[in-house]
C-alpha cells in the first residue's frame, strides 16, 4: 500500500482517470438518449423505460463474474477486454433496426460497464493510501462526471448533424479508446494474484457468505444510492419528452447538470476524508427525494434544468461514496470477489430504479411516478444516515487520528 507521503495524485491521474473520462464521454452521450432511441424504434413509454433499465440489468448480471474475472487476470487486462466488448455493443446499437437488437446491445454494454467500474475501483485501492482514499475515489467519480458533462454536449452536436443513432457510434469510439489507454496502467495486483493462484482462488460464493452481514446492511445503502441516481437517467428523460423537449435540448440539460456534479466533487471528497462518510451520503438521497417531488412542477426547459441541478448538487457532493465505502470494508483476501458483491448491491439499485419507474408508469402517470419515488427516497434517508454513521464510528475507533487536513 502506498504511503501518504509518497502519494501524488498526478502519479495516477492519467492511468486511473484518463480511461474513465474517455469511456464516460461515450456513456454520457448515450445515457439521456437510450429512451429516445427506443421510442424512435416504436417503443411506448413503459417499454422505453424498460430498455433503459436493461443497462442496469447488464451491470447486475456482470457484477459477480467481473469480480471473479478480475481476481484471475487483474484490473488492466479486464479494462482492455471490456472496453472493446463495449465498443462492439455500441456499434450494434447504432445499426440495429429493432427493439430486440437495441435491448441486447444495451445489456452487453451494461455487462462491460460493470467490469470497467469494478476494475478501476480495485486499482485505486492498491494505488492510494487509506488516509486519502475518499478524495481519490471522489476524483475517480469526478472523472466519470467529466465524461458525463462532455458526453451530452458532444452527443447533442452529433445528433444534430448526423441523427440519433450516430451517438452510439461516438460511444463505440470512446470505449475502444479507453481500452487502449488501459495498457498504460501498472499491474499492481500481480503479486497477490500469484499467491492466490498457488493457494487456490477463493470462490465468489464463499467470500460473499463470509461477509453477508456487511453486504445486507451497509450494502443496502449502496443499493438505495444507486437507485436514486438511476432515476435521473430513466425518469427524467421521459419527463423531458413528456413536456415536449427535443433530444438536443435534453442533452444540453443533462450537460448543465453534469457541470454542477463536477463542481461539487472535490468538496465532497475532502468532507469524506475529514468528517466522515455520512456527511456526503445523505445529500444524494435528500436531493434526489426533493428533485423527484418537484419534478411534476417542471413544465418548461428552465424549470426542468432547475430540478436537474438540484439532484446534481447532491450527486456531485457524494461523488465516490459507494467506492469509498467499499474500500473501507473490503477484506484483503478475496477483495475482488467481495467488491463484485458490493458492486452487485449498487447494480441492483441501478437496475431496480428504472424497472420501478417502468412498473409504476405502466399503471400511473409520470407525475405519480415522480411523487411516489420521492416519498420512497425520503423514507430512505434515515436508513442511509444510520449505517454510514456506523462506518464513521468504526473508522474513528480504529484510527483515532483521522486525517483532517
Amino acid at each position: 500500500m502506498t504511503t501518504t507521503t509518497d502519494f501524488r495524485i498526478r502519479d495516477v491521474a492519467l492511468v486511473a482517470y484518463g480511461p474513465t473520462v474517455v469511456n464516460s464521454i461515450g456513456h454520457g452521450a448515450v445515457a439521456p438518449l437510450i429512451a429516445l432511441q427506443a421510442r424512435a424504434l416504436g417503443a411506448d413509454v413503459p417499454t422505453a423505460a424498460t430498455v433503459v433499465a436493461l443497462l442496469g440489468l447488464g451491470m447486475l448480471l456482470g457484477s459477480l463474474p467481473a469480480g471473479a474475472l478480475i481476481a484471475r487476470i487483474g484490473e488492466r487486462r479486464t479494462l482492455m477486454i471490456v472496453g472493446f466488448v463495449d465498443a462492439l455493443a455500441m456499434l450494434a446499437a447504432a445499426v440495429t433496426p429493432t427493439l430486440w437488437g437495441l435491448s441486447v446491445a444495451i445489456v452487453v454494454s451494461g455487462l462491460s460497464w460493470s467490469a470497467f467500474l469494478l476494475a478501476r475501483q480495485g486499482f485505486m485501492i492498491d494505488a492510494v493510501p487509506k488516509e486519502l482514499m475518499a478524495r481519490a475515489m471522489a476524483g475517480l467519480g469526478g472523472s466519470h462526471r467529466v465524461g458525463l458533462f462532455v458526453g451530452p454536449l458532444l452527443g447533442a452536436a452529433v445528433v444534430h448533424f448526423f441523427g440519433l443513432a450516430s451517438v452510439f457510434v461516438l460511444a463505440a469510439v470512446m470505449s475502444a479508446a479507453s481500452a487502449l489507454m488501459a495498457r498504460l496502467m501498472p499491474d499492481l495486483g500481480r503479486d497477490g494474484r500469484e499467491v492466490a493462484q498457488s493457494t487456490g482462488h477463493l470462490s465468489v460464493v464463499s467470500v460473499l457468505g463470509t461477509h453477508r452481514r456487511t453486504l445486507l446492511t451497509l450494502g443496502s445503502v449502496v443499493l438505495l444510492i444507486g437507485a436514486c441516481r438511476a432515476f435521473r437517467t430513466s425518469l427524467f428523460p421521459l419527463w423531458a419528452d413528456h413536456i415536449g423537449m427535443s433530444a438536443t435540448h435534453t442533452s444540453l440539460v443533462f450537460a448543465a447538470a453534469a457541470f454542477v456534479d463536477i463542481a461539487f466533487v472535490y468538496p465532497g471528497g475532502w468532507l469524506m476524508d475529514t468528517y466522515g462518510r455520512m456527511v456526503v451520503a445523505l445529500p444524494v438521497v435528500v436531493a434526489g427525494a426533493l428533485s423527484l417531488l418537484l419534478l411534476p412542477l417542471a413544465t418548461s426547459a428552465t424549470t426542468m434544468t432547475c430540478v436537474m441541478v438540484l439532484m446534481a448538487a447532491g450527486n456531485g457532493l457524494s461523488s465516490g461514496i459507494n467506492m469509498t465505502l467499499g474500500a473501507d470494508v473490503a477484506p484483503a483476501e478475496g477483495r475482488a470477489q467481495f467488491l463484485g458483491g458490493w458492486r452487485l448491491m449498487g447494480d441492483i439499485g441501478i437496475s431496480g430504479g428504472p424497472l420501478l419507474v417502468s412498473a409504476i408508469a405502466a399503471v400511473a402517470s409520470l407525475g405519480v411516478v415522480a411523487v411516489s419515488l420521492g416519498v420512497l427516497m425520503t423514507l430512505a434517508t434515515g436508513w442511509v444516515g444510520w449505517w454510514t454513521r456506523q462506518v464513521d464510528l468504526r473508522r474513528r475507533a480504529a484510527t483515532p487520528e483521522v486525517n483532517r487536513s
